[in-house]
Order: C-alpha cells, then sequence, then structure tokens
C-alpha cells in the first residue's frame, strides 16, 4: 500500500517533464473534444487514415518473427564491455512514468519499478555494484535513436521485440511476457475490442499498440501521446475512451486510478527486451552480457522475487521466458 500511496502523483509529474534539451519542440497540441488542450506532443490520428502493417494482428508469435538473442559467452565484463567498465557506470534509457515498470517516487524522487531493478542487477555484473547506473528518460518514439546515437548504452523501456525493430536494434531474450488489453473507466460500456468503433483509443506514440489499433479497430480514432502516462490522463479527462497497450503498463494504471479497469480479452502476447544499438562489431559484448544476467536471475530465483514485488498484486503467476538464442556463426558453418 505505501509503494501505490508514493506514485499517486508520479505520473500527472512525470508527463509534464520537459522533452529532452536536443528533442525537437512539440508542435502546439490541438484542441480535444472537451475544449482542452491536448497532451503536449499528442496528436489525433483519424479512423482508417493510416494503413496497418500486415503483421500487426498476429498474437501467436511472442517474439513476433524475430530471430533470437546472442548467447553469453564465458567471459569476464571487462572483456565483454570495456568501455563500460572504463566509464564507471551503465547508461540506461528509461521511462518515468510508467508506474511498477519505471516511474519516479513522488516521495523520495529515485527511480523505481521492475525494469529499473532489472537495470541494478544489470550493473551489479558489470560492477558489483548495483548503483553505478545512470539513468535517462526516453519516450517510446526516441528509445532506437537514442541507442543509435549512443545517448544511452541500453534501453529498457516495455520494448517488444518483433522482426521490424530487430531491423533497428539489438534485443536480450525476453525479460517479460505480456498481453495486450483494454484499459477503461468502470463506468463505461467498453468491454471487448468490438466495442471501442466510433471512440478514441489512446496510445504511446511508436509502440505496437499503434499498428494493433490500425489493424484490429479501423473504425476508432487514435490518439497517440508522448507517454502511457499522457494517455491516462486523457482517459480521466474524457479525451480518450479506453487505452490499449501490454497489461503490465495496464496494471500500473489501474493501481493509480481506482475507477479504471482492465478489461477484454487478449489481443496480442508480446516479448519485452532489453534494447542495445545494431553494431555488432561494438555491442555484441553488451547483448551477450545482458543475457548473462538475465540467465543469472531465472537460476537463482530473484527474476520470480522481483516480479512477485511488482506484479503479484495484480498479474497472474509467470516465470521468465525461456531464453532463444540464434546460432553462432562457427555453429552454422559445423551444420553445413
Amino acid at each position: 500500500m505505501r509503494r501505490l500511496a508514493a506514485v499517486l502523483l508520479a505520473v500527472p509529474l512525470a508527463a509534464c517533464a520537459p522533452p529532452p534539451s536536443d528533442a525537437p519542440s512539440p508542435a502546439p497540441s490541438a484542441p480535444s473534444r472537451i475544449g482542452q488542450p491536448l497532451p503536449a506532443g499528442a496528436s489525433l490520428e483519424p479512423a482508417g487514415s493510416q494503413p496497418a502493417r500486415t503483421d500487426a494482428d498476429a498474437s501467436t508469435d511472442l517474439l513476433r518473427g524475430a530471430e533470437g538473442s546472442l548467447r553469453p559467452d564465458d567471459k569476464k565484463p571487462k572483456e565483454r564491455v570495456p568501455s563500460i567498465v572504463e566509464r564507471g557506470r551503465l547508461i540506461v534509457g528509461v521511462d518515468q512514468s510508467n508506474n511498477l515498470l519505471s516511474y519516479r517516487d513522488a516521495q523520495s524522487g529515485e527511480l523505481r519499478g521492475f525494469e529499473v531493478s532489472l537495470a541494478h542487477e544489470l550493473a551489479r555484473d558489470i560492477f558489483e555494484d548495483p548503483n553505478r547506473v545512470e539513468f535517462r528518460y526516453v519516450t517510446s518514439a526516441e528509445r532506437a535513436a537514442a541507442l543509435e546515437d549512443g545517448t544511452v548504452d541500453v534501453v529498457i523501456r516495455s520494448m517488444t521485440i518483433s522482426a521490424q525493430r530487430q531491423q533497428q536494434v539489438e534485443f536480450s531474450t525476453p525479460y517479460l511476457t505480456t498481453r495486450t488489453r483494454l484499459l477503461v473507466p468502470a463506468s463505461s460500456a467498453i468491454r471487448e475490442l468490438s466495442d471501442v468503433a466510433g471512440h478514441t483509443v489512446c496510445a504511446a506514440a511508436g509502440s505496437t499498440s499503434i499498428d494493433i489499433i490500425r489493424a484490429q479497430a479501423p473504425e476508432a480514432d487514435i490518439l497517440a501521446t508522448r507517454s502511457w502516462g499522457d494517455c491516462l490522463m486523457a482517459l480521466q479527462l474524457g479525451q480518450a475512451d479506453a487505452i490499449i497497450t501490454d497489461d503490465a503498463l495496464l496494471s500500473g494504471m489501474a493501481a493509480q486510478d481506482s475507477s479504471t479497469i482492465i478489461v477484454g480479452e487478449a489481443l496480442s502476447q508480446e516479448a519485452y527486451g532489453v534494447a542495445v544499438a545494431r553494431d555488432a562489431a561494438k555491442t555484441a559484448g553488451l547483448v551477450r552480457q545482458v543475457n548473462s544476467t538475465l540467465e543469472r536471475l531465472r537460476s537463482n530465483g530473484t527474476w520470480s522475487s522481483l516480479y512477485q514485488e511488482w506484479f503479484g498484486d495484480y498479474l497472474p503467476a509467470q516465470s521468465l521466458p525461456a531464453p532463444v538464442y540464434r546460432p553462432e556463426p562457427a555453429q552454422e558453418d559445423r551444420a553445413q
């Protein structure tokens, strides 16, 4: 209960935080249907105005066609990630308003959540000190760019593993599986995806939820925001009728606003992965380092403890997804 009380104000405060200094200034917000401006940087997409990806309605492929990750090797951190070891800290891109996953505690000002705890575990294995982490806020739309330009070493921000995204970034093995559902006011008549036709559905810009709405709810308008916290505020203000995203994110919103409920059957199954820049010459060792930590968290029970701490009251029990590793070049040669 103390954790929930501490974060009641986290989303409004974080959602009002200014964008990074190198981010473009957002265009002025358009008036909403209730006469108030939409959240800063938000945009309203009329129903059916944008095509969906052809794979956006696939719900059975957990990794969405992505190839496996890189298997951990027997090297030490100073061999895998020498530049990070020399720097003395790991730089991690996170959110600051995703309650239970990664949020800024309103009382202490510290970042907390499942993904924040995972970042500390990565630092523990690299430096033998879980506190050697520098957190930087990135939006959903900025995640790949922040890796490409070196702003962060890794992104741990509810980033779904998919074949399309794997063309932009390298992924670890999954660290969490989720199911995409709906969050609505308890008083709403919306109970299934088919009920959102003619309504406005909110999702964070750059998220896979945008494509799911386009593919599975083409008669709904889409409110695309800079953060999931902005989606929750839009729902509270009546600017959106529902939010579509993973149940891990929805659980955090429902914990903050008891007048909302999670409804509907699972629209898709997602797997979150730690994202790293797609530059094999520079980052392969970092991917192996991350996967080594995930293997440790699975084997010693730490992952289960973290999951129970953050999601035990809201989501069904689960275990860390089994790793899927792709063949190494030497293995492929032997197979031929």
